[in-house]
């Protein structure tokens, strides 16, 4: 499976291309919902992402690896795509997420709970 349709990718860019326009013209950027939810089926991995600059094929969004300290930042799509979890699987996207807050408010319950929490 695909980790991002292009229907998310998509949508991924326009967050990410409005935002950069937002910080050009010394707006607030955007706190855009989580388009996209990744994980390790075999691992304690998570990611939900807002943004993607193509260019760089680099994802923004929260990044909690499992240890207890999920952070906001940003990754490599190519690296997700090539990550495998203890089992050897690789990195899957839930496919019934739907966020219902935005990322920040993603990230202050994860913080709290040391994990995301969805």
């Amino acid at each position: 499976m695909e980790i991002i349709t292009d229907r998310i990718r998509q949508k991924l860019i326009v967050n990410f291309t409005i935002n950069c326009e937002r910080k050009e013209r010394g707006e607030t950027e955007i706190d855009h919902w989580p388009v996209v939810k990744i994980f390790t089926p075999d691992g304690a991995c998570t990611w939900l992402l807002t943004e993607l600059d193509h260019e760089n094929d680099l994802a923004f969004g929260i990044c909690d690896l499992g240890l207890g300290y999920p952070e906001m930042g940003y990754v490599s799509l190519q690296e997700l795509r090539h990550l495998r979890g203890g089992l050897g699987l690789p990195v899957e996207r839930d496919l019934h997420f739907e966020a219902t807050m935005s990322l920040t408010d993603y990230a202050l319950e994860a913080l709290k709970a040391e994990r995301i929490i969805v």
